[in-house]
């Protein structure tokens, strides 16, 4: 169940007093704003999270004036979601870390540009970038990062051109043997998933995995989740290029489409 104070949560209950104000079931109102019953109720009980446009869209059927838009405020001060910080106290904890993003750049390796233009928020473009410091600490030692990419984040733009090339240059430069990047070439058929995924890997050999879904992050230490996402990652890894390899694509990538 949802924390009833949370400003998801409140927020839902403002939808709710709206939506009963109209004479309006759930039913009803999901199809006069072509969103899911389903969503509706999950949104009302603080479960989901309102986009803009569900809020804009409710705003124009029940006639509120564009309030329910406006008290989405609360988000542009939130700079992690809070299902995320069961996962950034096991980032934080790591000794070794892998990564699947089949879509962008992993946001450990993130530019602050190339956040910007991702998060829209610098809010939370701060909090990705105070995430990274995990890679430059001292004490206790850096963990060790692995991460996989497929070749289309490489041509995905983000922001601008010159954005997308510092950040593959970024890539770059940071390769060593304690941040490696390797990418899933065109065309591989993947055994992965379309999903991004994390697997952290703590000091006794305890493991956690992050799971992305279409609503939020889920942060599991059931063990058949895990050995799942280990298998998923390792099955990926192998269809990848080798880091040199990797490094290759990822230059000429950037001088022949980003520049």
């Amino acid at each position: 169940m949802a924390d009833l104070y949370t400003p998801q949560a409140i927020w839902g209950r403002e939808l709710r007093h709206h939506r009963k104000s109209a004479g309006l079931t759930q039913g009803q109102l999901a199809e006069r704003i072509h969103f899911s019953e389903s969503l509706i109720s999950g949104v009302e009980t603080g479960q989901l999270p309102a986009s803009p446009e569900f809020a804009e869209t409710c705003d124009k059927i029940l006639n509120t004036n564009g309030v329910l838009y406006r008290l989405l405020d609360w988000r542009k001060a939130q700079a992690l979601p809070s299902w995320f910080g069961k996962w950034k106290d096991k980032e934080q904890d790591a000794v070794t870390l892998r990564i699947y993003e089949p879509m962008v750049m992993p946001g450990l390796l993130q530019t602050e540009a190339y956040a910007l233009a991702l998060l829209g928020n610098e809010a939370a473009t701060a909090a990705r970038l105070e995430r990274q410091t995990i890679l430059t600490r001292d004490n206790p030692p850096p963990p060790t990062l692995r991460c996989v990419i497929d070749e289309l984040a490489l041509h995905r733009l983000v922001g601008s051109p010159e954005i997308v090339r510092d950040q593959l240059e970024r890539l770059v430069a940071i390769a060593s043997s304690q941040v490696s990047v390797q990418v899933v070439p065109r065309g591989c058929v993947r055994t992965g998933i379309l999903a991004g995924f994390a697997i952290a890997t703590l000091e006794g050999g305890a493991e956690v995995a992050y799971l992305d879904t279409a609503i939020r992050g889920l942060t599991t230490s059931d063990q058949d989740d895990v050995t799942a996402a280990v298998a998923q990652f390792e099955a990926i890894r192998i269809e990848a290029l080798p880091l040199g390899m990797s490094i290759d694509l990822i230059k000429r990538t950037a001088e022949d489409r980003w520049t």
